[in-house]
C-alpha cells in the first residue's frame, strides 16, 4: 500500500471492465463503449480513434498500430501487425543515387504507408461486436466540435523539435493564429472529422482508395515522394505468432520482428539469472543490472531486427537460455561495460491502450505516428498527419533493416501481454520510442520481483541508457545516482519524462480488475 502522505494516485479497482489510456477523453470513450454493449476490441479501437484527434502529436490515422489479444483471457495470445510498408518504388539504390546518406526524419521520404485504419477495420470485423461507425463516432464529434487541449499534450505541442511551420498545411491546422495551443485551449480539426466520416461510411476503402488516398498521395508526390495509389490500395495487416519468454513463472508476450518487442524479452532473459528481489528496487545495484542488460539487448536489436518477410531473424537463437547466459556473463555488478558501441535511440510520441471487458477479453493496443506530428506532412483536404516510420530504415544494402519495396521498417511501438498458466494476467505497455523495452522490463520486474501493484510499478522512477549516458529521472534517489556514477556511468537528467504506460491486472480468483495509468501523461484508468 502506498504512503498516502506523499503525492501519487491509487490503482483503480473494479469487477466488470476496465480501460486505461493516456488521455481522459479516450478512457471515457472506451468505458462508454463497454457500457453500451461493446467488447474490449470495440473499446480499444474507439479509444485509439479519439486519441487520433485529441493527441495529434502522438498518434493518428496516418500511423501504424500493433495489437496483442487474448480472447476471454484464456488460451493463445493473438498478435496483429498493423504496421505499414515502404512504397513499391523505394530502393536503397534510388536513395543513394540521389545523395542520401540516411533516411530523413521529416518530409515525404520518411513516410511509410499507414497501417492503422486497415488494422482497426480488420480487428473490429474479426473480434468486435459493434461496427466502425460506432467506434469512430466520439472521435468525429471531438474533431468537429472541438476538444480541450490537455497539459501533457500542450507540453509536447510546444516541443522545440516539433517544426510544424515547415509544412503550410500543418501550420494551418496545428498552429492556429501562428502558435501552438496552450493547455485549456479548444482545438478543432474539421478536415479530419470529414475524413473520419468517410471511413465510417466506407470502411478501409474510404482511406486507402478514393478521395482520401488521392489527397495523401497527391501531397506526397508533390513533395517528391515515391508513393503511389497502388501502394495505399495494397496495404494489409496480418496476424502473426507472438514471441514469448518465461520470467519467474509468468509468460511475457511481445510482437515478433519487425517489432522491437524481442528486445524486452532478451533483457528479461538476462535479468532472470540475477536475484533481483533481494535488492533495493530504487537502488543503484538493481538499476545498474537493468542498464547493462539493456545495453546488451539493444546491440542485437540494431543488428538483427527487421521485416521477417524479407530477411531471416534468428529469433529462437536469440531467445535461447544459452545465449542469455553468454550475455549475462559480460555483466559486472560493480562496473559499467566499456566495450560496447554507442547507442543512439530515438524518442517518439505514441499512445498505448489497455482494455479488459466483463468476458475477460484482454486487449493490448498501441498506435503511433512516431515522432511528434510524424513526418510533418499533412493531407491538405483530409487533415491526416502522416507518420515518419520510414526514417527507421537503413541505407546499407547489407543491413537486415535496409529499405526495400513493400518492406516494413524496424518498429519501436510494442504492446505487451503477461499470462500465467494459460490465462491472461495483464495487458500492458510503456510508450516512448527506443525506451519501450526498458519500460516493459522495469514494469514487469517491479511487479514480479518487488511485489508492486500496477500503479506503483508504472509510477516508479526510471532510467534509460542512450547517447552513451544514463538518463535518470529526477525521482531517482541522489544516492543511487552517485552510486551509478561510481560504477562508471555518466548520469544526466532527461529533458522529458521517460515514456508513459498503462496496464490492467486480472485477478481471476477474486474476480477483480486493477488498472493503472502513468502520471507522466494526462490519462487515467477507469472501471466499473
Amino acid at each position: 500500500m502506498r504512503d498516502f502522505q506523499f503525492p501519487g494516485r491509487s490503482p483503480v479497482r473494479a469487477t466488470e471492465a476496465m480501460a486505461a489510456t493516456s488521455h481522459p477523453l479516450s478512457t471515457l470513450a472506451a468505458i462508454d463503449m463497454l457500457r453500451s454493449g461493446g467488447n474490449a476490441m470495440d473499446a480499444a479501437v474507439c479509444a485509439a480513434a479519439v486519441q487520433a484527434v485529441v493527441e495529434p502529436q502522438s498518434t493518428g490515422i496516418g500511423g501504424d498500430c500493433f495489437v496483442l489479444y487474448c480472447p476471454k483471457g484464456q488460451g493463445e495470445v493473438i498478435a496483429f501487425n498493423g504496421s505499414g510498408r515502404a512504397p513499391g518504388a523505394a530502393t536503397v539504390e534510388w536513395y543513394l543515387d540521389k545523395g542520401f546518406n540516411e533516411l530523413p526524419l521529416h518530409g515525404p521520404h520518411a513516410v511509410t504507408i499507414p497501417g492503422a485504419v486497415d488494422a482497426w477495420c480488420r480487428l473490429l470485423e474479426d473480434h468486435g461486436r459493434k461496427g466502425l461507425a460506432d467506434a469512430l463516432a466520439p472521435a468525429i464529434r471531438y474533431a468537429e466540435e472541438g476538444y480541450v487541449v490537455h497539459d501533457r499534450v500542450a507540453f509536447d505541442w510546444h516541443d522545440p523539435e516539433t517544426d510544424l511551420s515547415a509544412d503550410e498545411v500543418a501550420t494551418h491546422i496545428f498552429l492556429p493564429g501562428g502558435k501552438p495551443p496552450k493547455a485549456g485551449d479548444i482545438h478543432r480539426q474539421p478536415e479530419l472529422a470529414e475524413t473520419l466520416r468517410i471511413i465510417a461510411r466506407k470502411g478501409r476503402a474510404g482511406f486507402y482508395e478514393g478521395a482520401v488516398a488521392d489527397d495523401l498521395v497527391g501531397r506526397l508526390r508533390a513533395l517528391g515522394g515515391l508513393h503511389k495509389l497502388e501502394d495505399f490500395a495494397a496495404t494489409k495487416g496480418d496476424y502473426r505468432t507472438p514471441v514469448s519468454t518465461s520470467y519467474r513463472g509468468h509468460d511475457i508476450h511481445q510482437m515478433p520482428p519487425n517489432n522491437q518487442g524481442l528486445t524486452a524479452l532478451l533483457m528479461l532473459n538476462v535479468l532472470s539469472g540475477f536475484d533481483l528481489g533481494r535488492l533495493d528496487p530504487e537502488g543503484a545495484e538493481r538499476l545498474h543490472l537493468e542498464i547493462e542488460a539493456g545495453r546488451l539487448a539493444y546491440q542485437d536489436r540494431d543488428a538483427f531486427i527487421a521485416d521477417q518477410d524479407h530477411v531471416d531473424v534468428p529469433v529462437q537463437a536469440l531467445l535461447s537460455c544459452a545465449y542469455a547466459d553468454s550475455l549475462r556473463a559480460a555483466i559486472d555488478p560493480e562496473h559499467a561495460m566499456t566495450h560496447l558501441p554507442r547507442l543512439d535511440l530515438p524518442g517518439s510520441d505514441t499512445v498505448y491502450i489497455s482494455v479488459v471487458d466483463r468476458d475477460r477479453n484482454a486487449v493490448s493496443f498501441i498506435n503511433s505516428t512516431y515522432y511528434s506530428f510524424g513526418s510533418g506532412v499533412v493531407g491538405p483536404k483530409t487533415g491526416v498527419v502522416l507518420q515518419n516510420r520510414g526514417s527507421s530504415f537503413r541505407l546499407d544494402p547489407k543491413h537486415p533493416n535496409a529499405i526495400a519495396p513493400g518492406k516494413r521498417p524496424m518498429h519501436t511501438i510494442m504492446p505487451g501481454m503477461m499470462t500465467k498458466a494459460g490465462r491472461a494476467v495483464m495487458p500492458f505497455g510503456v510508450m516512448g520510442g527506443g525506451y519501450q523495452p526498458f519500460g516493459h522490463v522495469h514494469v514487469v520486474t517491479n511487479m514480479i520481483d518487488f511485489g508492486m501493484d500496477p500503479q506503483q510499478a508504472i509510477d516508479a522512477a526510471r532510467v534509460f541508457y542512450n547517447h552513451d549516458v544514463v538518463e535518470a529521472e529526477r525521482s531517482v534517489h541522489p544516492d543511487a545516482v552517485e552510486s551509478l556514477r561510481r560504477r562508471g556511468h555518466r548520469v544526466v537528467e532527461p529533458d522529458h519524462p521517460l515514456g508513459g504506460g498503462q496496464a490492467v491486472l486480472i485477478d481471476w480468483e477474486k474476480g477483480t480488475l486493477t488498472g493503472a495509468s502513468d502520471p507522466r501523461k494526462d490519462g487515467l484508468a477507469l472501471g466499473y
